[in-house]
Parts: C-alpha cells; sequence; structure tokens
C-alpha cells in the first residue's frame, strides 16, 4: 500500500468457544491480512459473562481499531468469511460461538439496512464492547447521541466483564507463536 487507508472501522471480537485466546489472535492475524487494511491498534482481552443466553461458558472480549478502504458492506462480509473460516457454528441467538466480528463504528457512519446497522445498535449497552473500545480509544464520540462513549458507562444497567487479562497471564494460557 502507498498510502494510509482512510477510513477508520471498529471491531469488536468475542469468542466462548473452543480455544478462546487462539480464536480471537486468528481473527486478529486474518483481518490484518485483508488488503488495504491496517490493524491500528488492539485493546486488553476482557473475561466477560455471556450476555442474554446465560448458561454458557465465559466469553473473551476484544476490540480493535483499523484503518481500511474496504467498503463497510464489504468489510462486514470479509468478516462473515473470516468467522467461517475460524469454524463459527450458527446457534441461536446469544448463543456460544467460537469468533463473533462486529462493526462497531466505522467513521461517523449513521446506517440501518436488512445487512447492518451502524453503530452498532448493542454499543452503548455492552461494558464488554464500551470498555476495550474506550480503553483504545479515549476521546471516541458517538455519531448518533454526539457525546463521548465514555459518558455511557456509568448508564450500563449490567456490568459483564469480570476480569481484564495481563499480557503475561494471555501468554500463560496461550502460544501466541502459532
Amino acid at each position: 500500500m502507498d498510502s494510509e487507508p482512510l477510513n477508520i472501522a471498529y471491531i469488536g471480537i468475542g469468542s466462548n468457544e473452543g480455544d478462546r485466546l487462539a480464536n480471537i489472535k486468528n481473527a486478529i492475524s486474518m483481518i490484518s491480512n485483508l488488503d488495504d487494511c491496517i490493524v491500528k491498534k488492539v485493546s486488553s482481552i476482557y473475561e466477560t459473562l455471556p450476555f442474554g443466553k446465560i448458561d454458557q461458558q465465559n466469553f473473551y472480549n476484544a476490540v480493535i481499531k483499523i484503518r481500511t478502504e474496504i467498503s463497510v458492506k464489504d468489510l462486514f462480509i470479509a468478516l462473515k468469511e473470516i468467522e467461517n473460516k475460524i469454524g463459527r457454528i450458527q446457534r441461536e441467538k446469544w448463543g456460544p460461538r467460537e469468533i463473533d466480528l462486529d462493526i462497531l463504528l466505522y467513521n461517523d457512519l449513521i446506517i440501518s439496512d436488512e445487512i447492518i446497522t451502524l453503530p452498532h445498535k448493542g454499543l452503548i449497552y455492552r461494558d464488554f464492547v464500551l470498555v476495550p473500545l474506550i480503553e483504545i480509544e479515549q476521546e471516541i464520540i458517538h455519531p448518533v447521541f454526539n457525546k463521548k462513549l465514555s459518558e455511557f458507562i456509568d448508564l450500563l444497567e449490567t456490568r459483564n466483564i469480570i476480569n481484564k487479562f495481563s499480557e503475561s497471564q494471555l501468554l500463560e494460557e496461550t502460544d501466541f507463536d502459532k
């Protein structure tokens, strides 16, 4: 790539089936290998209680910031392909998943159609999305409400984060050189 891509997107990543850390690492690697896509920042990984359907294993969640020339719809399609490659099995809503990749924000785009809603409709209601997003971008503004995302933290009705992993904890749990 001759110049840095112009579009900024934030992607939420979650896994609670199989090797959760490896699934997240593989997803980030595959996203970074997309044409015209550069991973700029990666949040810490957070262990979280399941959202919605609670009788399942805890999730590991993270958020990444990318710069890309990929259109929002093509990025959505590419992320679904990555989920399939990692082995995501479609189950019931809010059920277990090997990997879940959600576009949270794409520039200041506000859209809602049969394929995608931006900003992501659950963004301001889920600490496991807000906290890692704010970790990598403290001043980010919600394009619909024109407020800093950090202002939504105190309004949360539920808290799902139970642990933030340090880098040394992650290295103990998985081999990142695979």
